[in-house]
């Protein structure tokens, strides 16, 4: 098959993406393109591959075919071509990653959680620790900085896992399900956080959701079934303009309690 090229100006571009478990294809001839600013919803059915393609998109996993091209700030690479170790780099420095159960050390206090990935990304601890604690306080934690897991709302856990998903400057934040776990008003908190520190800074957003008012939010929605993409759009807004009205609707200003 015939590789259409790759879209100029786009910070990851995928062509013609294939991948199965077993005799089950998840995804099958995927192409899409994702460009700087954008905020992406990916929709669909359980089972549809959402979470299958947002993983092949950031190097998570291996492709039984296709192509992945990543714009980053050091040029273009190509992700199914590096070994597992340049993708873990890749991932640690250009990456952001936002999980429904966030995935946070329970052991480690905000702070430590954020700087952790700083640290693994080869930025110094005293230099790891200043971006974190001007990262939390942004995100209305300052006075939660030595707290554990244990003792945070889900809520408040969430903008620990923003954190540590910005504390890199990564261009780019995969977040999967990041609202599945929470209440519709701290859904609603959380989301437009995640709109305000990423698109609006000019970096880029997919999410993986089912939540329609989530999708409302972003400014682009990518629709699959069965492995395949079957619907493509962008809101009526249209663009990162989309995102500012739905943060700004959101009520944007959260509080540290939620």
């Amino acid at each position: 098959m015939q590789q259409a090229p790759f879209a100029r100006g786009a910070i990851i571009s995928a062509r013609n993406l294939h991948k199965s478990y077993g005799n089950n294809p998840v995804l099958r001839n995927v192409s899409l393109d994702i460009f700087p600013g954008e905020s992406v919803a990916i929709m669909g059915p359980s089972g549809s591959g959402k979470t299958t393609l947002l993983h092949a998109l950031s190097g998570i996993i291996k492709l039984d075919a296709g192509s992945v091209l990543f714009n980053g700030p050091t040029g273009q690479v190509a992700v199914e071509s590096l070994s597992e170790r340049e993708r873990t780099s890749l991932r640690a420095n250009s990456f952001g990653f936002v999980f429904q159960q966030g995935l946070l050390v329970p052991e480690l206090t905000a702070e430590e959680n954020v700087s952790l990935a700083a640290m693994i990304a080869g930025v110094p601890r005293q230099q790891a620790r200043s971006v974190s604690i001007d990262l939390l306080n942004r995100l209305g934690l300052g006075q939660m900085l030595d707290r554990r897991m244990g003792e945070m709302s889900g809520g408040q856990a969430q903008r620990v896992a923003i954190a540590r998903s910005q504390v890199n400057g990564a261009p780019v934040t995969f977040a999967d399900e990041p609202t599945g776990a929470l209440d519709s008003k701290t859904a609603r908190e959380v989301m437009a956080l995640l709109l305000t520190m990423i698109p609006q800074q000019g970096k880029t957003l997919l999410v993986v959701t089912h939540d329609p008012n989530v999708a409302a939010a972003c400014s682009r929605v990518v629709y699959l079934q069965d492995g395949q993409i079957v619907s493509d759009q962008r809101n009526s807004q249209g663009g990162v303009p989309a995102s500012q009205n739905h943060a700004q609707s959101f009520g944007a200003q959260s509080q540290a309690g939620a």
